[in-house]
């Protein structure tokens, strides 16, 4: 029993050792469970060949896995490679990965060997691996099950001997429902899943971390290292970090640069977190929470639903305006009707039923009857301009929007819409917008 007791603990003693041991060397800041649960899967898989899904929110550390993965393997010596699948043009990722032979696309002057050809008898890390197109996701899925790849305009089929590790920030389950992802190809990644957490899951490891980024931007801009106090640190550590570490990063450096006193207080860190007394309350469910939006239609959707309530908003301030003052030039209730109804009808999921104009009885009709008959008659002077609403144009004005309020970060942008930034790249080249 003693001997059980004793082993139990040396094993204990040894696997805390080799969690520090691999924190030193890749510089991970953190003891929360979740992120060493996440390093003790990546050190057990190491020595295997099976492949790996990483999955955790944007800004968490994910690329920190396929690393240690890679250096506890076998395959230490042979190459890494690091794709990032959501940076790549449709267009070339077949070629980027596989390989092309000359000719086979305009611009191929010479033949070229792809990541999975370069990395023979090493590993390659795709991460953003939701962003893959389907035609390459199949090709994908037959290096995984056999090894085997095909140059892009070539017929030779090639053999690689390669460790696939891919991450992701998108929910897998949810794209295979709208069939942005194949079923198979989940599967086969997913032979070992390993989730990062989100920094505010790891609360005693923010201010960890805001004291190791302060020391080193300490060091390299040549200053003394930023302290916070006690309201500034509860502040800190409470607030929700939707950007994670590498919000807590960009942070930590901006008040390093800006701020001459080095002692902060909560008010300067409160200028420089956004939204922050949202951010820090519970997450709303029921009717009023947030959408998750799949795709650029239900935007506009969303847009044009919340353009209809606006206008309901505006009809009721305008029958007020009436009511006080009887003099107010207003636009009739056939006319306001009219507008909606053309706005509304260009969408077939939105129906609203044609108004009917009001009957002699109806005290409206007689309240408009007695003030169109009184006085002289009246010149409408009002000017109306009729804006554009087709669905492209205010899909570029939604996109100028995200562009202007992430000061042209097209990642940001692109989180903020729902959308994968290569999308986003391409609607900004369709709309020719300026970002």
């Amino acid at each position: 029993m003693f001997e059980i007791r004793l082993g139990f603990i040396i094993f204990v003693k040894t696997k805390a050792m080799n969690l520090q041991t691999i924190k030193q060397r890749f510089g991970i800041i953190g003891n929360s469970p979740g992120l060493n649960r996440a390093i003790d899967l990546a050190y057990q898989v190491a020595s295997t060949d099976l492949s790996v899904l990483v999955s955790g929110e944007s800004g968490v550390g994910k690329e920190n896995i396929p690393r240690i993965i890679h250096q506890y393997s076998s395959r230490k010596h042979g190459e890494f490679i690091a794709v990032n699948c959501g940076a790549i043009p449709e267009g070339t990722i077949d070629s980027e990965l596989f390989g092309h032979e000359k000719g086979s696309f305009t611009g191929a002057t010479d033949s070229r060997k792809g990541y999975f050809e370069v990395a023979d008898k090493g590993t390659i890390f795709l991460d953003e691996v939701a962003e893959l197109p389907l035609s390459t996701q199949v090709r994908l899925l037959r290096v995984l099950e056999s090894g085997e790849f095909i140059r892009v305009g070539s017929s030779k089929v090639q053999k690689t001997d390669v460790r696939v590790v891919a991450a992701t920030n998108v929910d897998l389950s949810a794209a295979i429902n709208n069939n942005k992802f194949r079923e198979d190809l989940f599967y086969r990644l997913n032979t070992v899943p390993i989730t990062v957490p989100p920094l505010r899951e790891r609360k005693d490891d923010i201010y960890l971390l805001f004291r190791k980024f302060a020391v080193d931007f300490a060091e390299k801009y040549q200053m003394p290292a930023l302290k916070l106090d006690v309201n500034a640190r509860e502040l800190l550590i409470n607030y929700r970090w939707p950007g994670n570490v590498r919000q807590l990063r960009n942070i930590t450096e901006q008040l390093s640069i800006i701020e001459q006193d080095r002692l902060i207080t909560a008010d300067i860190l409160r200028q420089y977190i956004p939204e922050v007394d949202k951010s820090s309350l519970p997450a709303v469910v029921g009717k009023g929470a947030q959408k998750d939006f799949n795709s650029e239609r239900e935007i506009l959707y969303q847009i044009l639903f919340d353009m209809k309530s606006d206008m309901n908003d505006l009809k009721k301030i305008v029958h007020e305006l009436m009511r006080d003052n009887p003099d107010t030039i207003r636009r009739t209730e056939e006319e306001n009707n009219g507008i909606l109804k053309k706005l509304y009808d260009e969408d077939e999921v939105y129906h609203i039923n044609k108004p009917q104009p009001p009957k002699e009885k109806d005290p409206e009709f007689k309240k408009e009857k007695s003030f169109s008959n009184e006085g002289e008659d009246i010149e409408d002077t009002e000017e109306y301009v009729e804006e554009n609403l087709s669905l492209a144009e205010m899909e570029k004005q939604l996109i100028e929007k995200a562009l202007d309020k992430h000061r042209g970060k097209r990642k940001h942008a692109a989180d903020e819409l729902g959308i994968s930034e290569r999308t986003l790249y391409r609607k900004i080249k369709e709309y020719n917008i300026e970002a």
